[in-house]
């Protein structure tokens, strides 16, 4: 990014370029606004950045986001194209007021309890957890090997995916060829196990190919708990009214029954499990900060205890709770707090509680 942009704005890029050798996200964050603010424009600018899904969601892109955000001249913006923006930390910066949303889109789930003059099979697919699936009621127990039942819930989770995206991520290693006779074999067995479960019988797909892509077939109407989990977060980050908000993040936590696929461990499994578990424990933050508002601070407390579960080195969640025992006169749960943020911090990033924190400790131990 620096080296195309500096051939269009000379010189682009001195902080960058500095910051760079050190590694530190952050300091890449602030870097990049520093640079931003040294482009000469009296106007308003946007640096618009699109497909940003590609970056992975990990603590690195936690740490740098906000510093870029908060360290932005007053005449610039940053706009994001992706489809993963509930996840962090656009979420807490939605909340704040430091970002909008401009467009989402709201997916149906095909007509689950629609009554049709053709029945399609019903699939419900529960992925939050061990992994299972039903066609009209009757559960799939026989896959046929665990390829089948490793490419279905891959099918499920991909609504739109390239055959290049399914060769990469299933066979990298054989030839087209291989991989094509591979993939069709399997495909075949999904169908198979989905087709067994319908009494009137026929051959149901679970895709169909269309301009370059693997679609959901129009055969089989879908429902999906995934889905289901984000699309209520998706609609509790952009709704003004607490009691759907509220509603809306009950929902979400009750749909998380537990982490996704337990028993798959491929990379693209992984991944995803770890993007759901972060978007998991931003419902339970978001959850806590909903009560603490309106002092409700036991249950904003549980909410807080249950997220840090997932996501221990969530400092400002650390610190939610400091505050609240402070008000509540907890001083010994406080100062626990705070040693157990120490501990956490040194054993999974190697680093001391930040200046906010160690602020917040002294304020703390002077209430003693």
């Amino acid at each position: 990014m620096v080296e195309e942009f500096d051939q269009v704005l000379n010189g682009f890029g001195t902080n960058l370029r500095a910051a760079l050798a050190s590694g530190d996200p952050a300091a890449l964050g602030e870097a990049l606004a520093a640079d931003l603010a040294a482009v000469h424009t009296s106007a308003e600018m946007v640096l618009f950045v699109d497909e940003f899904d590609r970056i992975p969601f990990d603590g690195d892109l936690r740490r740098f986001a906000p510093a870029l955000i908060h360290s932005l001249p007053p005449q610039t913006q940053i706009a994001i194209s992706s489809r993963l923006l509930t996840y962090q930390p656009w979420y807490d910066m939605v909340a704040q007021g430091d970002a909008i949303v401009l467009g989402t889109e709201y997916r149906k789930d095909q007509g689950m309890f629609t009554v049709e003059e053709n029945p399609r099979p019903r699939l419900e697919v529960y992925a939050l957890g061990r992994g299972h699936a039903l066609v009209n009621g009757l559960p799939i127990t026989n896959w046929d090997g665990a390829l089948p039942r490793n490419l279905f819930f891959f099918f499920m989770d991909h609504p739109l995916v390239t055959r290049d995206e399914i060769f990469a991520t299933f066979w990298p290693d054989l030839s087209v060829k291989e991989a094509t006779n591979v993939f069709h074999v399997t495909k075949r067995k999904i169908s198979e196990r989905i087709s067994m479960k319908v009494f009137e019988g026929g051959n149901y797909e679970l895709t169909q190919y269309s301009g370059g892509f693997y679609v959901p077939s129009e055969k089989v109407i879908r429902h999906y708990d995934v889905m289901d989990f984000q699309a209520a977060i998706e609609r509790a980050m952009i709704t003004s009214d607490e009691r759907e908000e509220e509603q809306l993040l009950r929902q979400a936590i009750e749909f998380y029954k537990a982490s996704y696929l337990q028993t798959i461990e491929m990379e693209w499994v992984t991944n995803r499990r770890e993007q759901l578990r972060q978007l998991f424990a931003q419902a339970l933050i978001s959850m806590g900060r909903l009560h603490k508002r309106r002092g409700d601070h036991l249950e904003a407390i549980g909410y807080f205890v249950r997220s840090l579960k997932e996501t221990p080195e969530r400092e400002d969640i650390h610190r939610e709770l400091m505050n609240i025992y402070l008000k509540l006169d907890r001083i010994e749960d406080a100062r626990s707090q705070y040693r157990l943020l120490v501990e956490t911090l040194r054993a999974r990033l190697g680093i001391n509680p930040s200046r906010e924190s160690q602020e917040l400790y002294q304020l703390i131990e002077s209430a003693r």
